[in-house]
Formats: C-alpha cells, sequence, structure tokens
C-alpha cells in the first residue's frame, strides 16, 4: 500500500480478503438489523444466514456506517502514516453511507475525498482496486480518485433476481415495476444505470433471463481487456455455471471473481440473485 494516499471503502464492496491485505484497503461495515438484532456485515452475519431468514420471511432492514465510525477509521489511517485518503462507496441512491463519510471527513486529520460511485459490490471494489494500485504507483489523492471514477464510468452491472419483492420492500425499485412483474410472472432482469436498479428486460423463465444476462455480459465484454465478477446469493450452481461460461466467451479477460453477496445487499435482492460485473481496465 502507498504511504501516502490510503484507500477506504465499505463492506458492501465484496472485495477478496486476499485483495484487500495485499492493497492495504479497508472497508468499513454497514449494519443488518435482523429481528431485533443489529449486525455488522462480513463479521456478524453471514450471506447463508441472511438468505435463511429472508426465506423465512424474518423482517430484515439495513443501515449506514456510523460518522463516527468513518471518524476512527480516518484516524486509524493517518496515525499509520497516511497524509490522505480516498473513501469510495456505493451509490448515494442505495445507502446514506457517503453521507455519512462526507461528515466525518469534515474533521479527519488528513485531506480525504469522499467519493459516491454510484456503483456497488464488486463494481464498487473495481473501482477501489485501481485507486490502491494507482497509489501504489505513487500516484497522488487526485490521481488515485481520478483512477476510481474513470473505473466507475466504464463499469457496468447486471443481474437477475428472482423475483421483485425484495426491492420492492426496501424501496430499491418502483412498486409499479414490481408488480408489473408480479402479474405478468416474468423473471427479471436489472441494471445499475445512474446508480439506481433500473429494469432492463422481463423474460419468461428463469432459464431463459440467466441465458439472457450471460449474453448481455458477453456483448458487454466484447473487445475490451476486461476485470469480471460473478455475483450471486444462495445459488453457487448458477454462479459457476455462468462464470465458467464467460471464462469460455470472453477473450479479453484478465482477471475472474466468483464470490456471494454479502447480508446487505442480500437483504434487497433476495435467494436466487445472479450478477455479472463488467469492469474494463
Amino acid at each position: 500500500m502507498s504511504r501516502h494516499v490510503a484507500i477506504v471503502t465499505d463492506s458492501t464492496a465484496y472485495l477478496p480478503q486476499p485483495a484487500m491485505h495485499r492493497h492495504g484497503i479497508v472497508a468499513v461495515p454497514l449494519t443488518v438489523v435482523l429481528g431485533d438484532q443489529a449486525l455488522e456485515e462480513g463479521t456478524e452475519i453471514s450471506a447463508r444466514s441472511l438468505a435463511l431468514a429472508l426465506q423465512k420471511r424474518r423482517p430484515v432492514t439495513t443501515s449506514r456506517p456510523s460518522p463516527q465510525t468513518f471518524a476512527e477509521t480516518y484516524r486509524t489511517s493517518a496515525e499509520a502514516g497516511a497524509t490522505g485518503i480516498v473513501s469510495l462507496h456505493l451509490s448515494s441512491e442505495f445507502s446514506g453511507t457517503y453521507d455519512a463519510a462526507v461528515l466525518a471527513a469534515k474533521d479527519a486529520p488528513v485531506p480525504v475525498r469522499v467519493v459516491d460511485t454510484g456503483m456497488v459490490a464488486m463494481a464498487l471494489g473495481f473501482c477501489a482496486l485501481a485507486a490502491a494500485q494507482t497509489a501504489e504507483g505513487g500516484g497522488t489523492l487526485d490521481e488515485a480518485v481520478a483512477a476510481a471514477e474513470k473505473r466507475a464510468e466504464g463499469t457496468a452491472a447486471f443481474f437477475y433476481v428472482d423475483t421483485l419483492d425484495y426491492l420492492r420492500r426496501g424501496g430499491r425499485i418502483g412498486a409499479a415495476q414490481a408488480l408489473l412483474g408480479s402479474a405478468l410472472a416474468v423473471k427479471p432482469l436489472l441494471q445499475l444505470d445512474g446508480g439506481r436498479i433500473e429494469l432492463l428486460e422481463k423474460v419468461r423463465t428463469a432459464s431463459k433471463a440467466i441465458a439472457r444476462l450471460e449474453e448481455i455480459a458477453v456483448a458487454e465484454a466484447a473487445g475490451k481487456a476486461v476485470d469480471i465478477a460473478v455475483h450471486h446469493l444462495a445459488a453457487p450452481e448458477r454462479a459457476a455455471a455462468l462464470a465458467e461460461r464467460l471464462r469460455e466467451r470472453v477473450p479479453g479477460l484478465v482477471d475472474l471473481h466468483v464470490s456471494e453477496v454479502g447480508a446487505v445487499i442480500g437483504a434487497h435482492t433476495g435467494p436466487g440473485l445472479l450478477g455479472a460485473v463488467i469492469s474494463p481496465r
């Protein structure tokens, strides 16, 4: 890790632990509220536990980190020798995490640049990696921010969910869209667009929707050197099969990550989620 620019993100980046350790990236946890328990994502609740709770229709909500938590993280980074911090977070359309970071940055002991990437999951993770790699190469605070923003601009994220009900309950997609999907018994394909979740296509069956997700990912990656992440919740076989097909069909593939999303994103998508993040180098 660069000795002068530290990289902070949040737990929804779902970066592999080896990559976080290698680049010295710190992830501030969001909170999942399960019944009357408030649990930190990534340490106190697993995606599998979350999936089981959702299947039993237990009430699940999520909340941002506090500004105090960010302040402590920034202070620790400064004490470790950082003279500047890039703090990269999930879309402010989904969470108040960005706002909490902005509040904490005002009183941080070193300059902190807080960035609303408009992304989530490894779409956010790839931004954090780009910033870290720039910092490691001797890049300035501004250069690390620019690298992250450039990565965000080129990154696309598409995903399939078994039902729009979880997104509707969490206010992440309009009730009209969710009810339309239910009424037509369609399987939705969605995308990140302008920091929001938007309905991309409606497909009649799960198998056709997943095949269409593959085609969209292949087309998005065409002619580029890309990193790809395949995400799922309680659907490891689906994820492994999609990853293998993308490995075969994307000539410009550099790195491929396959992982289960954490409890925060899972709470809003529900079990059966399958996603593809395409991020050009």
